[in-house]
């Protein structure tokens, strides 16, 4: 049986997952992957409306995985803990390897 703390921890970790469940937010995730932006040019790069994106921005500043500062009218998005880029390249190479057997499979048939 889990602990409450274990609990605690898988439910805190299942709210990361979920801020980032949209593909938009994995893109935005990505894009920042380089340094700091501003919502336009994340709009921009995106190609999506700004108020758009300033939601998908807020889901995952309240989730704790980006943080923003103003610089005058602009505000700045960065990720928070870079660390969460692996995640992305593991799921990455999972679909890769997934491809793969997919190949294997079909040339065997």
């Amino acid at each position: 049986m889990l602990s409450n703390a274990e609990e605690r921890l898988y439910q805190m970790q299942a709210e990361k997952v979920r801020a980032l469940s949209h593909w938009m937010r994995v893109a935005i995730l990505d894009y920042l992957r380089d340094g700091e932006q501003c919502v336009c040019d994340i709009a921009e790069h995106v190609g999506s409306e700004r108020s758009n994106i300033s939601k998908h921005l807020s889901i995952m500043v309240k989730a704790g995985i980006l943080e923003s500062t103003k610089h005058g009218l602009k505000v700045i998005y960065k990720v928070k803990t870079p660390c969460i880029l692996d995640f992305f390249s593991c799921i990455t190479k999972c679909i890769k390897e997934q491809a793969e057997e997919s190949q294997q499979l079909l040339k065997s048939l």
